[in-house]
């Protein structure tokens, strides 16, 4: 090497050891800037509080301490260098900051040092073979350290999200016992879903399994694992008043325990909980879905839970959901109903609502809008869209095939229970039972029969 050569060499040693003595006795100061940095283009970082910020100043200095450390000594950076790393990025996955962010305070902590760099290295030749020599070595001491760090964050994430599945596994056995948690874990996560210890808490008791034939999402190792769990993670997110559901797989099925909030209905939960089953339906995910009636406080859970499986049997096999609170006493009786009372109906009815069926159902949406309309024939002819002198001819001709009269209550009564024992018929479809007992079968209301008047 000539001697022009090592006088070059000399000097960009120089200069690297004193833009790196240089960045050693600044370090506070450069702490702040990359904390200020950091905040200003990071909004989750932004919006912690004076005990995060100074957490994260810690971290930066022991970072920049290890790197110039690292880069003075001249040799490889090893994971003794950073073993703080682990401790942090737990605190930063408990603070609740999501990993991209966190990754992305390592770039904001780098891009400020290497701009330091820059700026300290001027305007000579010598100063800026340092910088660029010192490219590389920091690159590999970045990717090395946020890499650990990332491995440390999604460690303890997913330890943390074993434990609260865990735990809230745990609380759901004791609610399905009757029990109330009453103190410990158990007591904080029941409180974390709203259930209070207290009793009062209105709350439905959710179960679904998957439904439908096969398909890629239930075949497999997994056995439709994969499928449950995003469902399950899915029904968690209805929850209202900023909590999370209490939603469980529990073997095959899904348990959810969603509360009613303030000034928050069954049909509201209801209508949630039917917009998370058409949301899952476009990825390929279908549900049975079975809703129990309004309980109040933990030892109501168990009879809820089995109103939720038992009305289970009311949903189609390609999936729906079955709402107790949607239906009527009057209409689950219906759906309960074996053989014995559809024999109990006079056959004259029987053959009239069959006819009907076959035919459009004019006569059956009339009986059903006469009784809506609280026997009024105006009001039942305007439901229905046609006009009195029709809704007249209609109710004579039940009359003269059934031998009832509409404006007699136990004759009404009467034709309604068969009309709802036909509505619940296995050779329907559970769709189609479903869609009676929860009022949105009456699309067929303004069909008109050829043979009325007009």
């Amino acid at each position: 090497m000539s001697t022009g050569s090592r006088t070059v060499e000399t000097a960009v040693r120089a200069a690297r050891t004193r833009i790196l003595s240089e960045l050693l006795d600044d370090l506070p100061n450069l702490a702040d800037t990359a904390v200020a940095t950091m905040r200003e283009e990071i909004p989750a970082y932004d919006a912690q509080g004076p005990a995060f910020h100074s957490d994260v100043r810690d971290q930066v200095v022991r970072h920049y301490r290890s790197k110039l450390g690292v880069l003075l000594e001249d040799r490889t950076v090893t994971f003794e260098d950073i073993s703080f790393t682990r401790r942090a990025a737990m605190r930063r996955a408990r603070a609740g900051v999501a990993l991209a962010d966190y990754i992305n305070a390592f770039r904001v902590g780098q891009q400020v040092f290497w701009e330091a760099v820059v700026e300290r290295a001027g305007h000579t030749y010598a100063g800026r073979e340092a910088a660029l020599a010192l490219a590389t070595p920091l690159m590999r001491y970045c990717d090395f350290a946020s890499t650990h760090a990332a491995n440390a964050y999604m460690e303890f994430q997913q330890y943390a999200a074993a434990e609260a599945v865990r735990e809230s596994r745990d609380l759901l056995e004791t609610l399905l016992a009757g029990a109330a948690p009453t103190r410990g874990r158990e007591l904080a996560a029941a409180q974390a879903h709203g259930l209070a210890p207290d009793g009062r808490t209105p709350l439905l008791v959710v179960t679904a399994v998957l439904a439908g034939p096969s398909s890629e999402v239930t075949t497999g190792p997994d056995r439709g694992a994969d499928a449950r769990h995003a469902a399950c993670a899915a029904i968690a997110r209805t929850g209202g008043n900023g909590t999370r559901t209490l939603s469980v797989v529990r073997q095959s099925e899904i348990i959810a325990i969603p509360v009613l909030g303030p000034g928050a209905g069954a049909e509201e939960l209801c209508d949630r909980l039917q917009g998370v089953l058409e949301s899952l339906a476009t990825e390929g995910i279908r549900l049975a879905m079975g809703i129990s009636t309004v309980s109040f406080g933990a030892a109501q859970i168990p009879q809820a839970y089995q109103e939720a499986r038992a009305v289970l049997d009311f949903v189609p096999e390609e999936g729906g959901v079955a709402a107790l609170p949607r239906i009527t006493p009057f209409q689950y009786l219906a759906m309960k109903a074996d053989d014995t009372a559809r024999h109990l109906v006079d056959p004259r009815i029987t053959a009239l609502l069959a006819e009907d069926r076959a035919r459009g159902g004019v006569l059956t949406a009339t009986i059903r809008a006469f009784a809506a309309a609280d026997l009024n024939l105006r009001a039942a002819a305007e439901q229905l869209q046609i006009h009195p002198n029709t809704a007249q001819y209609r109710l004579r001709r039940i009359q003269e095939r059934t031998g009832r009269s509409l404006r007699s209550i136990n004759d009404l009564v009467e034709l309604l229970v068969a009309i709802a024992l036909q509505d619940s018929l296995p050779t329907n479809t559970g769709r189609e039972r479903l869609a009676t007992a929860t009022n949105e079968g009456r699309g067929r209301a303004d069909v008109r029969s050829c043979h009325e008047p007009r």
